[in-house]
């Protein structure tokens, strides 16, 4: 039997493919495991390179079998789709795996930590409560509406909810005030976790040097300051601060040919969460700052009288990702003194 130098995984729920290869790149080995067995199987193989797509669980699996000697990569799937051949198995999932591990330019994701992954889940818990209080909030609404009873959208509070069910001159029907009052106590109750989420990360921005220096920075607050912390990989992976720029899909999008340079639209590819908080806070700094036109000389008072707000907003969240790179890198705080950004 060839010595196995690389093995590909598909992961799954409860079957794992694996496709082991030798040195040139012949199938040594394929086979199916159980969940259970998976990792058993992997001890008895000679530590090699272990590759796998890069999705929800397999940072916990890279964990595991970086602990027992493997070298761990992990490969965005889009990066693999290209070598799938004909038709899509498992089989053939772990082999296109395996080809694109193969190749020595092939781009991979950091291993998460544990640290990271409980600050993902605490990020995404409270975004999930954000969404479910927003949908309650209109599905309310628009119940309260099909009785003639409209209440103005735009407002955080509810009291102009709790008037309309205690109003007895619109004539509601009883059961419709039972149900709306139902609807508000899950208000409440889901605004009361999003509220304890919210001290929580509060308290991790005050207690971690990083979310400090991050918290510098105008326009990154410390929900940005944890998502930066939980998704982005370490900063110093990248050379310089256009390159996390483009990691965050906040550069422009390239369709040029023939030695001639076509730019669109941002790229949108890249970690959607930072992205989004970025622009939300560059529009903040729009908001504040340029509300007397900003501060003379600086760079967002020449953009204001020139271009939309929303182009200005993603040219300032390209900015505030290269500040981000260079904090992190040189360990500094943020400091512009002569306004030259806002």
């Amino acid at each position: 039997m060839e010595k196995i130098t690389i093995v590909g995984v598909d992961l799954a729920k409860n079957v794992f493919q694996l496709h082991a290869a030798d040195r040139e790149g012949r199938a040594v080995m394929k086979k199916r495991v159980t969940r259970s067995r998976f990792l058993s199987i992997m001890s008895q193989i000679e530590p090699c390179v272990v590759a796998m797509e890069a999705c929800a669980t397999s940072h916990h699996w890279a964990r595991e079998l970086n602990a027992m000697g493997h070298e761990v990569r992990l490969i965005p799937p889009i990066y693999v789709k290209p070598f799938l051949k004909r038709q899509k198995n498992d089989a053939n999932d772990a082999e296109a795996i395996v080809e694109a591990a193969m190749r020595p330019s092939m781009r991979t994701v950091p291993v998460k930590s544990r640290e990271q992954q409980s600050l993902a889940m605490l990020f995404r818990t409270r975004e999930l409560l954000v969404m479910q209080r927003t949908q309650l909030v209109n599905a309310l609404r628009a119940h309260l509406a099909e009785h003639g009873v409209i209440v103005p959208g735009g407002r955080r509070s509810v009291d102009p909810f709790i008037r309309a069910l205690e109003d007895t001159a619109n004539n509601l029907p009883d059961p419709v005030r039972e149900v709306g009052n139902l609807y508000l106590d899950r208000i409440a109750q889901t605004a009361s976790e999003i509220a304890a989420l919210e001290r929580r990360i509060e308290e991790h921005s005050r207690e971690h040097e990083v979310a400090q220096r991050l918290r510098t920075i105008p326009g990154v607050g410390p929900v940005t300051a944890m998502a930066i912390e939980a998704f982005a990989p370490a900063l110093e992976t990248f050379q310089r601060g256009r390159d996390f720029s483009a990691w965050l899909g906040l550069v422009p999008r390239q369709h040029s040919s023939g030695g001639k340079q076509r730019l669109g639209r941002t790229s949108k590819m890249g970690q959607r969460d930072i992205r989004r908080l970025l622009i939300s806070g560059a529009m903040s700094i729009i908001h504040w700052k340029g509300r007397n036109g900003g501060k003379p000389g600086s760079w967002l008072a020449r953009m204001l009288p020139n271009k939309p707000r929303m182009v200005i907003a993603i040219a300032l969240a390209n900015k505030l990702a290269r500040i981000v790179w260079a904090i992190m890198t040189r360990k500094e705080v943020y400091r512009d003194p002569e306004g030259a950004v806002c």
